[in-house]
């Protein structure tokens, strides 16, 4: 049962991941068209400022409970996603690196570097995580010895592409959706106009790529995964409805969708966790991919006691920096 429990618990980590990041992505990408001058750019950046160190913190977790739960999974997927995932940490370094340094000068030209280094940091991780996770669900080309021997351009097909383009897409909806709960006056307008533009290309490509996922042959308990991408379609097109009006439950339901569309990956892999489109039998598992039953136990522990003071951690950070920001407000420049 350990196994099943990592499994879980991995999953678990990749959806506070994809909804906490996945708007601070959004906000990357929009505050330069949210915000006219510098000011009201500061402003809309400083929203995420106090929180994007701590939700990359999921994704640190994620990849750290990976690396010790299932070694094989990780040796598998990052050496066959290496080109990919080298691009995603590039993009990381530079979103991570443009937050901090931005404002230690305060010319135009200065700002100007790091606002394209900030929207290229935000966009590459945004697309390349649906690019990642759609050919997980698709299957990649693993041989017996457990290596990927497909190229990085075989991870860009038609179905792969729209995976990246769904994720990009809703993060951008939700980083806009934020930014409407976060700031007040013009920049709020502007975020809200962009949310109900973004929302209904959303839901169009969730449509197709919620459909085209259920007829892959790769895919395993595909009723559940078609339960969950309805009602994850529903509730965005919900939001879209609600979202000049109830703000936050337009939020809590796009954050509804991007748990449900993470869980239905998680779902249509199970047991497995890559998948070979060379032979079923070399597919792996969470029993083929795992530690040893030790490694785990240990691993258990340690998680049930520091997992829960993480989580009180940043519920304690969102409910201090919980205000909205306006530009009369003092802000880091």
């Amino acid at each position: 049962m350990l196994n099943v429990f990592w499994f879980v618990l991995i999953a678990i980590l990749f959806i506070g991941y994809f909804i906490l990041e996945g708007f601070d992505y959004g906000v990357g990408m929009l505050y330069p068209l949210v915000g006219r001058t510098d000011q009201e750019r500061r402003t809309a950046l400083n929203t995420i400022g106090p929180i994007w160190s701590g939700n990359e913190v999921w994704l640190i977790t994620a990849g750290g409970a990976l690396f010790a739960a299932f070694p094989k999974w990780y040796a598998t997927l990052f050496s066959g996603f290496y080109l990919a995932l080298v691009l995603m940490l590039v993009g990381l370094i530079f979103r991570g690196v443009a937050i901090e340094y931005r404002s230690k000068i305060r010319t135009a030209s200065w700002h100007k570097i790091w606002d394209i280094l900030l929207r290229l940091g935000s966009f590459l991780p945004a697309l390349l995580w649906g690019v990642a996770f759609a050919n997980l669900v698709k299957g990649v080309p693993i041989n017996q010895e457990m290596n990927d021997v497909g190229g990085f351009w075989s991870l860009l097909t038609p179905y792969t592409v729209l995976g990246g383009l769904l994720t990009l897409l809703l993060f951008l909806a939700q980083g806009a959706s934020f930014l409407t709960l976060k700031t007040a006056g013009e920049i709020r307008q502007r975020s809200l106009d962009l949310a109900k533009k973004l929302l209904p290309a959303a839901l169009v490509v969730a449509l197709g790529f919620g459909v085209w996922t259920t007829t892959l042959p790769t895919l395993n308990h595909r009723a559940f995964y078609g339960l969950f991408m309805a009602v994850g379609w529903i509730s965005l097109l919900s939001a879209r409805l609600i979202i000049g009006k109830r703000g936050k439950w337009a939020f809590f339901l796009q954050s509804l969708m991007i748990l449900l569309m993470t869980l239905g990956f998680f779902v249509g892999l199970f047991p497995r966790v890559m998948i070979s489109t060379i032979s079923s039998r070399y597919d792996l598992t969470i029993y083929t991919a795992a530690s040893n039953p030790y490694t785990l136990h240990v691993m258990t522990i340690v998680s049930l006691i520091m997992v829960p003071i993480v989580l009180a951690y940043q519920i304690w950070t969102y409910w201090i920096f919980r205000q909205r920001l306006s530009v009369h407000d003092h802000l880091e420049y």
